[in-house]
């Protein structure tokens, strides 16, 4: 499995759509996150883009200074950004941070919500410009010179002068659940990725993006962005979820669910689906959540339980495909350590050369699982402790 966080920088709290423990995202806090979400081994975190949030490239840029290992996967929208535009980026962030660029494909959303950012395409046409684009942008990392006469998009002599460290491009992550959606996936992503649906619904979308990828003579790996409210026990896990909701209204529910009607993302009506707004119905399959969801757009389940259960649950999306995991929590700082402290160790990670948490060994102090004493018996009981614990490391191993 390859897990990865999520960076909010729309916003952050300790609670959906409340003033009650709301967080200023700013850069500093940004820098928080990295620098946890590095430490800790994650494999990378998603940065998302759009009018609600701060701009992608620009806070990823700031943030490959102060850590040294995560990828970043940063979101690109073909509707707004010029291919060979997107291509130089792409290759000039890919070169600065050594080959730590991931690309997530976003198409866009409703309508109304692409107006605000001077796109005013219907949904099949946005899916026809994400062809052109990323046909045009594989090419130019690749490093063929492209001449291409579209519908959306036209380039002549286009050559990219500066190639990326990965080869042969920054892999393509991409979403989306429509037919159009699906095609594009088979055509160009490496990753697939899809929302937190159950089980069996992810297993449909796993099956006919295969067959469809299959049919170009291509293979493609599979994703899941969820979120993630993991507790010690299963019961304090729960009273969690039910605390994130606490200061939202019925009022605000009705306001979300209507505007979540007027967005054409099949993705989106299928999320809306799973729970219908009510209050009642948010356990939609053994511990997968829909209450962000009654508010959120987007991503809107998670994994609520102990950490067993949630690796089981997590085993389950393994068993049917997924192998990259896209997680949130609220707060993202907090959150992302509990997950890598309690959920990690049983887990098979495969994040290449991150660096997992806790590497360097402290041998005295009043650090959590450790003893210190300053006298002799306390020194012959601290030898007798590592002593024990050297024992049942080998045992395990």
């Amino acid at each position: 499995m390859q897990v990865l966080w999520f960076f909010p920088t729309g916003g952050d709290g300790r609670y959906l759509a409340s003033q009650v423990g709301n967080r200023k995202v700013t850069h500093t806090y940004l820098k928080q996150i990295a620098i946890a979400i590095d430490e800790l081994g994650y494999y990378g975190a998603l940065l998302p883009t759009g009018v609600g949030c701060e701009d992608a490239w620009v806070i990823a840029s700031s943030l490959l200074s102060v850590t040294e290992r995560i990828r970043f996967l940063i979101a690109v929208r073909p509707s707004v950004t010029l291919p060979a535009v997107a291509a130089q980026m792409a290759a000039t962030f890919d070169r600065a941070s050594n080959g730590r660029l991931l690309i997530n494909v976003v198409t866009g959303s409703g309508q109304e919500y692409m107006a605000r950012e001077g796109v005013f395409l219907e949904h099949d046409k946005r899916y026809e410009v994400t062809d052109e684009f990323l046909t045009i942008w594989r090419s130019l990392l690749r490093g063929d010179e492209v001449d291409f006469e579209g519908e959306h998009f036209r380039l002549k002599g286009g050559k990219s002068f500066f190639p990326p460290v990965q080869k042969p491009y920054p892999p393509i992550y991409f979403g989306g659940s429509s037919p159009a959606a699906l095609e594009i996936a088979a055509r160009h992503s490496d990753v697939y990725l899809t929302w937190g649906e159950p089980p069996a619904q992810v297993a449909e979308k796993i099956g006919a993006v295969r067959r469809l990828a299959e049919a170009q003579g291509r293979t493609v790996r599979f994703g899941i962005r969820l979120h993630v409210i993991v507790r010690e026990t299963t019961e304090e896990a729960w009273s969690a979820a039910n605390d994130l909701i606490k200061y939202v209204s019925d009022d605000t529910i009705a306001a979300a669910q209507r505007a979540f009607a007027n967005s054409d993302s099949e993705g989106q009506r299928r999320m809306v689906a799973l729970h219908g707004g009510q209050r009642d119905r948010l356990e939609v399959s053994p511990n997968l959540w829909a209450g962000v969801g009654l508010v959120r757009g987007g991503a809107g389940t998670a994994l609520v339980g102990d950490p067993e259960t949630v690796a089981a649950r997590m085993q389950e999306y393994a068993d049917i495909g997924i192998e990259s995991f896209i997680f949130s929590g609220y707060p993202h700082l907090e959150e992302a350590y509990r997950f890598a402290e309690l959920v990690f160790p049983l887990l098979k990670l495969n994040h290449g050369d991150a660096v997992p948490r806790g590497e360097l060994e402290t041998l005295g102090g009043f650090n959590t699982g450790q003893l210190y004493f300053p006298n002799e018996m306390g020194q012959n009981l601290d030898r007798a402790v590592m002593t024990e614990r050297k024992t049942v490391a080998q045992a395990a191993s």
